[in-house]
Parts: structure tokens; sequence; C-alpha cells
């Protein structure tokens, strides 16, 4: 069965949690946080569960931790808090639960970002994703620019088909 059955036999729709990871925004400044919710709905998925939260190493592991117990959500996308500044913690948060990375989200969404949008900058993104608990998660920049590349080139694209992959397993 190749990669085109496989997206044939995937969930039409997957239900997602959305995690803005901030210490500013709120939700009537979460840009990016909105932009997700709506790529979901045009692409027919669900956002079950959106919440801003501050960029805390604990804080984000109890959030994925949470939320993974949950039958309704197959799929967390974290946004913030990807970069390399003291404060930007999300990645290691991130990286010490998964339990399968996907290593090509970050180079892939790095490799465009360089090609399409900012350049030799891109080495400062820390984007990941992985699965934690049969759970899907991906970790993309805050940024609006950055959300919009990782959902609409990456993301949105191969969700039904991770999901269909992850349901295998179970």
């Amino acid at each position: 069965m190749g990669v085109h059955d496989h997206r044939q036999s995937s969930p039409a729709i997957v239900p997602c949690a959305i995690v803005t990871l901030s210490d500013t925004r709120t939700e009537e400044t979460d840009k990016s946080g909105k932009l997700i919710k709506d790529l979901l709905t045009e692409t027919n998925h669900k956002c079950v569960d959106y919440q801003i939260l501050h960029d805390d190493y604990h804080s984000i592991q109890n959030i994925i931790k949470d939320l993974s117990k949950r039958e309704d959500v197959h799929c967390i996308l974290l946004n913030g808090g990807t970069g390399i500044s003291v404060r930007d913690t999300t990645y290691e948060a991130v990286r010490d639960l998964l339990e399968k990375e996907m290593p090509g989200f970050g180079e892939i969404f790095r490799m465009l970002s360089y090609q399409k949008d900012i350049g030799s900058a891109a080495i400062l993104s820390r984007a990941t994703a992985g699965i934690y608990q049969n759970t899907a998660i991906f970790s993309m920049p805050g940024s609006s620019g950055a959300v919009k590349l990782a959902m609409k080139d990456i993301i949105l694209p191969e969700l039904s088909h991770i999901r269909h992959e992850i349901e295998k397993q179970l």
C-alpha cells in the first residue's frame, strides 16, 4: 500500500487542540492561534480545544500530557517558544516527552523557511514534531508567517495520513 492509498483510507477529520505559548498574547491578539483555527476549519478538521500558556517547561509538558489523555484530541498544534532565547523552552519540553520523533517536519520547515521567507535566519527555528501517547504533536514558531507555512505546506497535507499511521498501531 503506497502513500496515496494511505491518504485515501485516512480519517477525513482530525480533532486538534491548539496551544499558543506566549508571555504576552491574549485571545484577542493571538493572530497565529486564530490562523491555525481558520486553516483547520477550511480543511474540515476540528479545533476541540484552544489555550494560551506562558512558555514554561513544566506547563508545556503538563498541557501535552493532559490533552493527550483526551479521546477527542488526536493532534496538538503548539505555536511559539521555538527560538533560542532564554525564555524559549518549548523545544525542550516537547522533545523530552516524544516517544517517536518526526525529524522531517523540522527539517522541511527550516528548508522552506530558508527558501521562501527568512533565508539563513531559519537556523534559529527549533520547530519539531512527533508522537506522544498516540497523539501527533507539532511545535512551530509563533509568527503568523511561520504558522501559515507549517500548516499549509506540511501539516495539513499530511495530518490525516499521520493519524492513519498512528491508528494502525492501536
